[in-house]
């Protein structure tokens, strides 16, 4: 009988919760934005993990660089708070990358939305859909 997820993966899940919590709670630096953690890859042997963050209106690593050194800066002190919050043998060592997954959605998002707008601006006025055009043009 398998089991439906891993334990990395429940590891994981718990670690980002704890650390949205303590980050949104507990870091108390004024240079920190309003920082969402979007996912926590962590090692098979569990010692490292890297926490995938964003910032609030910023929406470039480059951007959130000074978010990201506070975080790095902060890291043995997050790890402390993870080991009172949850109990595990080993604290994975923490390292925060910017995720840029959130932009790269919207960006696409965007391209979509003019590419259907452009279509649309294509159909006729006197027609409804490019099909009951073209089926206008052969019965001639």
């Amino acid at each position: 009988m398998s089991r439906e997820f891993k334990r990395t993966d429940r590891i994981a899940e718990q670690l980002q919760k704890e650390l949205a919590q303590i980050i949104q709670f507990e870091i108390k630096d004024p240079r920190l934005g309003m920082v969402t953690v979007n996912d926590v890859q962590i090692s098979r042997d569990l010692s490292f993990a890297n926490v995938y963050i964003t910032v609030l209106g910023k929406d470039s690593a480059e951007e959130a660089k000074e978010d990201l050194a506070v975080l790095n800066r902060a890291a043995g002190f997050l790890r402390r708070e993870i080991g009172k919050a949850v109990k595990l043998r080993i604290v994975p060592q923490l390292k925060f990358d910017y995720d840029s997954s959130l932009v790269r959605g919207r960006k696409l998002s965007s391209l979509i939305e003019e590419a259907v707008a452009a279509d649309k601006s294509r159909i006729s006025p006197e027609t409804d859909t490019p099909s009951e055009h073209n089926n206008d043009s052969s019965e001639d």
